[in-house]
């Protein structure tokens, strides 16, 4: 599905206990399709966790650039119709149940 950067946000610019909740309202405020870019010194691991228990299936990860100095990472929010689409598919994440 192809995403629009509706906003970048480079995280370096936050205060590191402020950072999640930023991005995490940026991301609530994303329509189905929209995109954000994030710009961060290191790869944001813990924020793809928490926002994987908080929006299960709601969006997805991509990285643009992979350090070592700058990491890029664009995370869409999908559409319901690709979220139903990902729920019902047999394979998810590589495992097959069939």
């Amino acid at each position: 599905m192809p995403s629009i950067t509706s906003s970048r946000i480079d995280v370096r610019e936050i205060a590191p206990r402020d950072r999640h909740a930023f991005i995490f309202n940026a991301f609530d405020n994303l329509k189905p399709g929209e995109a954000l870019e994030l710009a961060n010194d290191h790869d944001p691991v813990p924020l793809r966790y928490q926002l994987k228990d908080r929006s299960p299936g709601q969006f997805e990860w991509t990285y643009l650039e992979s350090g070592p100095d700058l990491w890029r990472i664009q995370i869409a929010r999908l559409a319901q119709s690709d979220v139903a689409a990902r729920q019902d598919a047999c394979c998810s994440g590589g495992a097959c149940c069939g």
